[in-house]
């Protein structure tokens, strides 16, 4: 396991991220504790440090447990969790990105962790309602309270985050540091907006999904063609069906060719992949239901893609550009903007 940066924070984590979502058997895709505790310590061996939960993960379940597993090791471990997610669907003030929700969720949360504070504090999804000064204020009041050191914003537009941000600079308050999207070969919509934003403002990326909700595993395409429709994680999600589309199995298949011709397996190459994106720094969240699931992904580490293997899975969902950005990367717009000249100008780092 290597390690790098958390953005600006310089917060050192490691290259694969621990997902906790499978801690606890409540909402019937995760683990019993027994499983949870041997995949924790499986990840912990093999020099990881950076563990990913939620208030909303196995409705609490998910923290519970990760209380006794970190509780001996606290200060080498880098603890990340959530809010915005409601608890309690019969209660309007339980849900969103509000002071409200955010000071009631965090203090369970600790409660649950049996932590004095939470390394990366994550907004779990834009709830399209709270002013975004007031989420920028009420986060950067509970940094300040040591409550939580550095936050995070997830599924939210790349606007959105490059505004927040903005606002936090410019009031003195405290910006986010990472950014976690739903990113992996079959969802790649991230690539046009996203890289340029944490580049240009030195923020992280985690991907949510790096295996596609399974699909990338291989275990839908095992032979030719073949989709095991039957499998009740693919049925429970509200994004399942999506992943029965023929272009996504096609892409899915020419993975595991790949995968077979380098002596590797799907989930492997997938998580390579991400990690050796030459746009961007992406650090995937890997979950395990099974002890052998994560001890096989962990084997990402070891694959190096050349320049030709990485072309040829971007080929096999190559990335379509939307407007604008299929205006201003057209030689004719360039030309026009630029003349006779565009070719000696690069654009600055």
């Amino acid at each position: 396991m290597k390690y790098k940066l958390l953005g600006h924070s310089a917060l050192r984590v490691s290259e694969l991220s621990l997902g906790a979502m499978t801690f606890g058997e409540e909402t019937g895709i995760g683990s019993s504790e027994a499983v949870s505790k041997a995949v924790f310590d499986t990840y912990i061996e093999q020099g990881g440090n950076f563990i990913d939960t939620a208030n909303i993960y196995t409705r609490g379940t998910s923290e519970r447990m990760l209380a006794g597993f970190i509780r001996s090791n606290r200060e080498a471990l880098v603890i990340a969790s959530k809010y915005s997610m409601t608890t309690d669907g019969g209660n309007l003030n339980a849900g969103g990105n509000h002071r409200k929700n955010l000071v009631q969720s965090l203090e369970n949360s600790l409660q649950r962790l049996a932590t004095d504070f939470i390394d990366l504090y994550w907004v779990h999804g834009w709830d399209q309602v709270t002013p975004v000064a007031d989420v920028m204020r009420a986060l950067d009041d509970m940094v300040r309270a040591g409550k939580i050191l550095h936050v995070g914003i997830s599924n939210a537009p790349a606007w959105y985050i490059a505004e927040a941000n903005a606002i936090a600079r410019e009031r003195g308050l405290t910006p986010f540091t990472a950014m976690q999207v739903h990113y992996n070969l079959v969802e790649r919509g991230i690539e046009a907006d996203y890289f340029d934003l944490a580049k240009a403002q030195n923020m992280a990326i985690l991907a949510w999904s790096p295996l596609a909700g399974g699909l990338l595993s291989g275990k839908f395409t095992a032979a030719e063609g073949s989709v095991d429709i039957s499998d009740t994680r693919l049925k429970n999600t509200p994004w399942g069906k999506a992943f029965l589309v023929e272009n996504r199995l096609a892409m899915a298949r020419g993975l595991g060719e790949l995968a077979a011709e380098m002596g590797v397996n799907s989930s492997q190459l997938a998580l390579a992949w991400l990690m050796q994106r030459p746009a961007g720094d992406v650090i995937p969240i890997v979950g395990a239901r099974k002890l052998e699931q994560l001890q096989d992904n962990l084997g990402c580490l070891d694959i190096t893609l050349n320049t030709e293997q990485q072309a040829r899975l971007d080929g096999l969902n190559p990335l379509a550009l939307a407007y604008p950005h299929s205006l201003l990367n057209n030689d004719i717009y360039q030309g026009m903007i630029h003349g006779d000249l565009r070719a000696q100008l690069k654009r600055p780092d």
